[in-house]
């Protein structure tokens, strides 16, 4: 089942950008089995896998425009893919949980351990040095300027921001806070800490300090 939900879920990510391809995929997958294998309580593994390769399958069409929430049309995409490929109902009803919860900007939290396990490997690869990487991946594919000093961080009230520098400190700067488990919150932290390195040398740079 789990080979052929990966054929089906890969088939989705043909056009995808380079901040959300099949590759950011393969890392949350693998940032999901070190979340499974640290967690003290039990996770169903096979349940956090078939979330993981189909989390995203509706990311494309979002940004495409052609859908307004992509973990909603996901999570009901992916109850098709499931049946098809002989999933029971109770996996098909507890994976669509985890695809649902998993998007940063939805109100819907997530009250498994599957889904606190897909949420922070989601999040934890928008940080670091990967997630910098996304984040001027995604800023360049929908035309955001990487830092614009007549838009200042104090005057943007945007959720996500204006720029990709301000985007840094309205999202991404705040997800170590958004963490579920003990082990997503350790590796959030030293990673929102490589962030913070990299924004104090991009100010010093800016002020032409360095």
């Amino acid at each position: 089942m789990l080979e052929a939900v990966r054929g089906r879920a890969r088939s989705y990510f043909d056009e995808a950008p380079p901040a959300h391809d099949w590759h950011h995929v393969e890392r949350v997958e693998a940032l999901a089995e070190t979340l499974c294998e640290r967690h003290p309580e039990p996770v169903d593994d096979r349940v956090v896998e078939l979330a993981v390769l189909l989390h995203d399958i509706g990311r494309e069409r979002e940004d495409r425009g052609e859908i307004d929430d992509h973990a909603a049309w996901g999570a009901t995409e992916a109850g098709e893919i499931l049946a098809d490929v002989g999933a029971g109902s109770e996996t098909i009803e507890r994976v669509q949980h985890c695809i649902r919860a998993h998007r940063y900007s939805n109100a819907i939290e997530p009250e498994t351990p599957e889904a606190k396990v897909l949420s922070d490997a989601d999040n934890l690869d928008a940080l670091g040095a990967v997630g910098l990487a996304r984040v001027f991946a995604h800023g360049s594919a929908i035309g955001s300027p990487i830092h614009d000093p007549a838009i200042p961080l104090a005057e943007d009230e945007t959720t996500a921001g204006r720029t990709q520098y301000n985007h840094l400190h309205r999202k991404i700067l705040d997800l170590p806070e958004r963490m579920y488990t003990d082990v997503g919150r350790e590796l959030a932290d030293e990673r929102a800490a490589y962030v913070r390195e990299f924004v104090a040398q991009f100010d010093a740079e800016v002020a032409g300090e360095r």
